[in-house]
């Protein structure tokens, strides 16, 4: 049964009340590497520059399975607009068996052949060692990430979000308490230091997707929702998934790995820009994630649209996003951008590193003006179901992405604010070519 046009109305008031749950799990979620990046930052400037190179690249695997999660979700929403709960068990339980082989495959590849890419593309030998030690105990903790990305799309896609909050507050409590006592070896535990925060990460991830069957199991009505049994393999059900997932499988792995590139140019400038360059990472994630939540509540909210036959309630939906998310927005990255070298100060105590990232946070902040409206374009681009074209989107604006690092990291050498510009080319692109697919194709005939 289609619900009614007047459930499908999204005011700001329910547009918060959706998002707001999603952006308090993204936030926590994210304390998980600030974490990491705060407590390193006081073992050493080598640690801190090598959690920078492994985070991304953990981050580039993760990615992949995280976006057939996005593409799960993308269905369960759809199902849920229509009225067709009943399916999205199937979706659901088909999404954890492909993730949880894939997390296979990623975890061995990743072991065997992690030393070999990193040592091929880090200069300093005592970072890589140090990165090579946190890739090899983090990949561990896929297998709990991707079931857990499955339990996340479950509750996003039917606008069901304040689980996450719970599930991503004791995920981080229990990161900090891991961390303390393994990165500097308290309560009669050795130090292990960067082995020691992956150690913490990964077993943090092992409490969320703990409670995220405990608490599914008895909060959450598995009966309307399919949950109840699990479903007999499909091949029509993982393909219909696949349809949707495999562009945001190779978005997602194209995006960070263009990232991680970044990086590793960053790498080349000396270990002391790339500890720089962590720091403004780690803060940069906190505006990010903000825009990150709504920009995910509009693209659930964009296929629950289109699905219950509301498509002329998707632009105003997505103007509504755009404005509370700059309400939200502007007042943290003006806090940053007022007080950089206090702001730097939470993540490391060396004096060098805090006054040398103030620029670059400067540049990033101002870079949100653009940041804000291309991420909610584009996911909402992905909402529509046209996930091919949202890829079309996303590798011509890393294209050029590439190419403004390239010029400017490893052939000008420039400073490290200047590289940070790269976000407000990548940004702007997207924006422009998000927005003038969403006013001229022909999107809302998209079926999935």
């Amino acid at each position: 049964m289609t619900p009614a046009k007047a459930t499908t109305q999204y005011s700001y008031k329910r547009i918060w009340h959706i998002a707001y749950p999603i952006l308090i799990s993204l936030l926590m979620e994210q304390l998980i590497g600030m974490t990491d990046t705060a407590f390193l930052g006081r073992v050493g400037e080598v640690e801190l520059g090598a959690s920078a190179i492994a985070g991304v690249y953990y981050l580039i695997i993760f990615m992949i399975g995280f976006g057939f999660s996005i593409g799960a979700q993308i269905l369960i929403a759809r199902r849920n607009g229509e009225g067709r709960q009943d399916e999205i068990g199937g979706i659901f339980y088909h999404s954890i068996g492909f993730l949880l082989v894939l997390a296979t495959i990623a975890c061995a590849f990743s072991l065997v052949f992690s030393p070999h890419i990193l040592q091929g593309v880090v200069t300093s030998q005592a970072v890589c060692d140090k990165a090579v030690s946190y890739i090899n105990w983090r990949v561990l903790g896929l297998f709990f990430a991707f079931t857990s990305a499955v339990f996340r799309a479950f509750y996003v896609g039917t606008t069901r979000t304040k689980t996450l909050t719970l599930n991503s507050i004791l995920m981080v409590l229990s990161n900090v308490v891991f961390n303390y006592i393994l990165v500097f070896g308290n309560f009669g535990c050795p130090a292990l230091g960067i082995a020691g925060a992956a150690i913490g990460s990964t077993l943090a991830e092992a409490v969320s997707t703990t409670f995220f069957i405990i608490y599914t199991a008895r909060r959450t009505d598995c009966k309307r929702y399919g949950l109840d049994k699990l479903t007999q393999f499909s091949r029509k059900t993982l393909t219909g998934i696949l349809k949707i997932s495999t562009w945001t499988m190779i978005q997602n792995f194209f995006s960070i790995s263009i990232w991680f590139m970044f990086f590793i140019f960053i790498e080349h400038l000396g270990e002391h820009s790339l500890a720089i360059t962590n720091i403004v990472r780690s803060i940069s994630s906190i505006p990010y994630m903000i825009v990150a939540a709504f920009a995910s509540t509009c693209s659930s909210i964009v296929s629950n649209l289109i699905g219950s036959g509301n498509v002329g309630q998707v632009w105003p939906t997505i103007r509504k996003h755009i404005v509370i998310t700059y309400a939200v927005v502007i007042p943290v990255v003006a806090i940053i951008s007022f007080f950089p070298v206090e702001t730097a100060s939470i993540y490391t105590n060396i004096d060098t590193i805090k006054t040398g990232a103030v620029h670059s946070l400067w540049v990033l902040c101002s870079s949100y003006m653009l940041t804000v409206p291309a991420l909610v374009l584009f996911q909402s681009v992905s909402g529509t179901g046209n996930t091919r074209r949202a890829f079309m989107l996303e590798f011509t604006s890393t294209a050029v992405y590439t190419v403004f690092i390239t010029i400017v990291i490893m052939h000008l050498k420039a400073d490290v604010a200047y590289c940070w510009f790269a976000e407000h080319v990548y940004s702007g692109l997207l924006m422009t070519l998000c927005f003038l697919y969403l006013k001229r194709g022909n999107w809302s005939k998209t079926k999935i």
